[in-house]
């Protein structure tokens, strides 16, 4: 039985990666220090997870967490463009020095492989569609640049120490237990709660940028898979679906699923969002043996019954 650790792990993606990990028997501890995952979300987990309480930032508990761990599944971070905008000097400190402190304890720990939570937001606005990852990056945020920052380290750590290191660009990531709450919430959560809620939806721009919406559980499979896959040490990798919609279909969509007759608010473009966003998923197809398994419709239904339950009494709550 491997060990495995969940740097994030109390957070949205991380906590889906921890139940991934302990349904399947390994022994997996959490890292977090809480400031966006909640311990409630691993509740149920108690007996099968370890959650540590504290930050990346802290060498000496990352080091006592990656002590006999096989492997580091990096998800900890700031994740949000508006927010980096807002305050870089904090998500270049929690992303950057961070994801630093997380490949430093897993070279003193000998933990064979790191897999690296990247974003698709290091393409930035290239014009090339489908984005390949071997286009130039040009990051147009704090946030897309700490990310790009990250991959680049995890690189040197592969090449300079032979620590075997994964870097997977999320396009979009969203499901069942994201935090809607939150004023830096992505837009899925965001959009359903005002439906759910019989309120107009605020869209920022014309609502014609388009993104590869990816959920969660494709995210989860193609991290297990980055754990082992021979040959994908040092690489990046993007994780999404392949295809692209535009806000007002995502809209049309979730409109027509929750059954709701709402239009949308329009307001200015935000700085640092990206216009267009679409993956070519063909390197983790042919190296991590990626394929995404859920649909946008398919995801997006699940997401909805999930936030339904939560509004009429269900347990759990949103994560973040």
């Amino acid at each position: 039985m491997a060990c495995y650790v969940v740097t994030g792990g109390a957070g949205f993606i991380g906590s889906h990666i921890v139940r991934r990990l302990a349904a399947d028997g390994h022994e997996v501890r959490a890292v977090d220090n809480l400031a966006t995952g909640h311990a409630e979300n691993l509740n149920d987990l108690r007996e099968a997870v370890k959650l540590i309480e504290g930050s990346v930032l802290d060498a000496a508990l990352l080091r006592r967490a990656f002590k006999s761990a096989e492997v580091v599944f990096h998800q900890a971070a700031l994740a949000s463009v508006q927010r980096s905008v807002q305050d870089p000097l904090t998500t270049n400190r929690v992303n950057v020095e961070g994801t630093l402190q997380v490949l430093e304890a897993a070279r003193a720990c000998g933990v064979r492989r790191v897999v690296y939570a990247s974003s698709s937001s290091v393409y930035g606005n290239l014009a090339v569609l489908p984005k390949r990852e071997d286009l130039t990056p040009a990051p147009e945020s704090p946030y897309a640049v700490s990310k790009l920052v990250g991959e680049l380290y995890c690189r040197n750590y592969t090449r300079l120490f032979s620590l075997e290191t994964v870097s997977l660009r999320y396009f979009n990531v969203f499901g069942p237990w994201q935090d809607p709450e939150s004023q830096y919430a992505a837009v899925v959560p965001i959009f359903v709660k005002a439906l759910l809620s019989g309120r107009s939806p605020t869209v920022f721009g014309d609502g014609e940028q388009s993104r590869d919406f990816t959920y969660v559980d494709n995210v989860v499979e193609a991290n297990t898979l980055a754990a082992s896959a021979p040959g994908a040490a040092g690489m990046a990798f993007n994780v999404g679906c392949g295809a692209r919609y535009t806000l007002n279909e995502l809209l049309g969509a979730l409109r027509d699923i929750i059954g709701a007759d709402v239009e949308a608010t329009y307001a200015d473009e935000r700085p640092g969002d990206v216009k267009h966003s679409q993956a070519d998923i063909s390197r983790a197809q042919q190296i991590l043996g990626y394929e995404p398994r859920v649909g946008l419709r398919e995801g997006l239904k699940r997401t909805v019954a999930w936030y339904q339950t939560q509004r009429s009494g269900g347990h759990g709550r949103a994560r973040s």
